[in-house]
């Protein structure tokens, strides 16, 4: 008798195209999976897979096979969404992050997934967006916040926020309250995103002109570490004005006023299409109403925008 068991790793292997990570995915070995799915072929009596050296694909009787499979897991998901006790759910979800994000609202998404889902356990890492989405594509990791939304087929994405990108410096800097022309700011050393990033290339544009002095990048995966760069006077940092509140209010930093614009950090959840995911939008979920909130912050970042930067949980990246 056909089970879920069954359902859900013919599922696994199709989404990501082997029995490798089928195996890896449901933590179990691969002669295993290779057991179900022989075993749901004889059930059903015909061939649902078409194995090759590089990938596994779907026979015309196993896309026929996918239509009713994603509906049976899908109900099940609704099911479980709409009856189970959350305070039930068990398990862990890896969650990988922008460091914007780690110095904004989530430990207070830490302190809310404990409350509404008690039993769920959660596996941070920090690191920039490109690293992110190489490890969501590898299945290192459940749910990435980080720059987005990401166009791709296999990608689910919930748009979280928009974090404004700010000129700010050290006031032993002497900069004044006028406006500030690319001329003026280029006399300094410049701040930022670590390469590799959106942002970092967005800024080295700026910069990077002929009437200009070949510019001076400070290029940090550590948001703290740029943060104090600025308030020793070494430079101007160009970073998101939400995660320098405290020191914009203390004096330490002042916001320069300049005709450069640099696009806002639009930030959003993804994870990767699967028949399960119902965990992982749970606490997606909670992620956009938190984000979209006004508690965490008292310059709330606005629902959509655009751009941006984030390795294991430390407060050290975009």
């Amino acid at each position: 008798m056909v089970d879920f068991k069954s359902i859900e790793t013919f599922l696994w292997v199709v989404t990501l195209g082997s029995f490798g990570g089928a195996a890896r995915k449901l933590n179990t070995t691969q002669p295993a999976i290779s057991q179900r799915i022989s075993q749901l072929e004889t059930e059903m009596g015909v061939k649902l897979l078409q194995r090759d050296s590089r990938s596994v694909t779907p026979t015309p009787g196993g896309r026929q096979m996918m239509l009713y499979a994603e509906k049976l897991i899908g109900l099940r998901r609704e099911m479980m969404a709409a009856v189970m006790d959350r305070s039930a759910m068990r398990g862990v979800v890896r969650l990988g992050v922008s460091e914007t994000i780690v110095h904004t609202w989530l430990p207070k998404l830490v302190e809310r997934v404990a409350n509404s889902l008690p039993n769920l356990s959660l596996e941070i890492e920090v690191d920039i967006t490109p690293n992110l989405r190489a490890r969501l594509m590898a299945q290192e990791i459940d749910l990435a916040f980080c720059l987005g939304p990401w166009p791709a087929s296999n990608v689910r994405n919930r748009v979280l926020c928009d974090y404004p990108i700010s000129f700010v410096a050290s006031p032993s800097l002497k900069l004044g309250e006028g406006p500030l022309t690319v001329q003026d700011l280029a006399k300094f050393a410049i701040i930022t995103f670590p390469r590799k990033t959106q942002p970092y290339e967005i800024v080295r544009s700026l910069f990077n002109r002929p009437d200009l002095p070949s510019p001076r990048l400070h290029a940090s995966a550590s948001l703290a570490t740029v943060i104090r760069m600025a308030t020793d006077g070494i430079g101007i940092a160009v970073i998101p004005t939400a995660i320098v509140e405290r020191e914009l209010a203390e004096g330490q930093l002042q916001l320069l006023s300049t005709d450069l614009h640099v696009p806002a950090l639009t930030f959003a959840a993804s994870w990767l299409a699967s028949p399960d995911t119902l965990a992982t939008e749970m606490i997606a979920d909670l992620a956009v109403k938190l984000a979209q909130s006004d508690e965490h912050s008292a310059t709330t970042p606005r629902v959509n925008a655009g751009t941006e930067a984030a390795r294991p949980v430390s407060p050290a990246l975009p």
